[in-house]
């Protein structure tokens, strides 16, 4: 199977809320809008991510209204404290500082109109001998 695109579909009432969100904050555009429907890509194209309306027509069986529990988007870049600095310049409020993990990351996070957590993520080395216990097939 050749995969053209994957993006979670977030069902929402909030979605142009969602929308303007991830395009003021985080620098997507817009590649598709309706009333019931927005399909959001990173400028670059490496992320996607659609929001859709609880009363959309094309009706698939199961998704209901996103709960904003039990889930998480994470966004990997570069350098995560340059997107720090450029998402808290937009008046963002930060609910996670940047806080570098001794799991190696170095990471902020916030909740999007949804309920959505945005992790933000860059991957940094990790305390000596952190993934020692963890790792499956060890000895401990």
């Amino acid at each position: 199977m050749r995969f053209v695109d994957r993006y979670p579909i977030i069902v929402t009432d909030r979605k142009e809320a969602c929308r303007d969100f991830w395009i003021e904050h985080l620098g997507f555009v817009s590649a598709f809008d309706s009333t019931w429907f927005s399909y959001l890509m990173a400028e670059d194209q490496s992320a996607s991510i659609a929001f859709m309306t609880p009363d959309h027509p094309s009706a698939p069986p199961g998704p209901e209204k996103f709960s904003g529990a039990g889930m998480c988007f994470e966004l990997q870049v570069e350098d995560a404290r340059e997107a720090f600095d450029k998402i808290a310049s937009t008046g963002l409020k930060i609910e996670y500082p940047l806080t570098d993990e001794p799991f190696g990351q170095r990471r902020f996070g916030f909740h999007d109109p949804s309920g959505l957590w945005i992790d933000v993520v860059e991957q940094i080395e990790s305390a000596a001998g952190f993934w020692d216990r963890y790792m499956i097939g060890s000895q401990s």
